[in-house]
């Protein structure tokens, strides 16, 4: 019996690498729909129903709340960081301290971030370093599921940031490293089981090979952490 999955773009890479596996092993088929953490809330409240859902700890625990995940059907599958780009063979900033980091974004012509999570946070500790206003002037952002990668390749935003496994694979990049450590902000991945699974024991035998040690490996490989 297939598999239905609604899954955050920021698990791709690791979770199309894994999938096959798990088909084989079980015999099932994984249908997999990727959309940005917005539009994952959205397609939630418009009444989608799916097997599985991938989603930040954040978000799905509001679905939790709000009925549409099963309680209990939790499983942590992965960590990330965030990460900062510039053009391939641009100078890279001096990313590392915190005020260092403040003076990289004054410096920017451009700053690109999502409206996801990563982004949301770059606005926060825009916001708690007093200069709000302004990258707000030189913001480039792109739409829910997009890559700010692809905006910083073509040059369109001087430097961006979102989840490491988001920025890892895009060409025409150079990943600077991570955000400082005391600023750093690290999302947790989880999946859930929807309210309204056709296929409940495929939703959890998925989340669980999803969640087992074995897969830690290729996890790290797509700039994944263990959860």
């Amino acid at each position: 019996m297939d598999v239905e999955v609604l899954s955050s773009i920021a698990t791709r890479e690791a979770y199309l690498e894994l999938v096959p596996q798990f088909e084989r092993e079980t015999g099932s088929k994984v249908l997999t729909t990727w959309s940005g953490t917005t539009d994952i809330m959205k397609r939630m409240a418009a009444g989608e129903t799916y097997d599985l859902v991938i989603v930040s700890s954040v978000e799905l625990e509001k679905l939790i709340e709000q009925g549409r995940i099963q309680a209990g059907s939790r499983t942590d599958i992965a960590t990330c960081g965030i990460g900062v780009a510039v053009a391939k063979g641009a100078p890279k900033p001096d990313i590392g301290s915190a005020d260092r980091l403040k003076q990289a974004l004054l410096a920017a012509k451009t700053v690109g971030y999502t409206s996801g999570p990563s982004g949301v946070y770059m606005a926060q500790l825009v916001e708690r370093m007093g200069i709000a206003d302004a990258v707000k002037a030189k913001h480039r952002g792109v739409p829910s599921g997009g890559t700010i990668g692809s905006i910083v390749a073509t040059g369109e935003a001087e430097i961006g940031f979102q989840q490491i496994s988001e920025l890892v694979h895009i060409g025409g990049i150079d990943v600077v490293g991570p955000l400082p450590a005391e600023i750093q902000c690290i999302t947790r991945f989880c999946c859930g089981v929807h309210s309204g699974a056709k296929n409940p024991d495929g939703a959890r035998a998925l989340a669980r090979f999803l969640a087992a040690p074995a897969r830690l490996p290729v996890m790290k490989k797509h700039g994944l952490e263990p959860a």
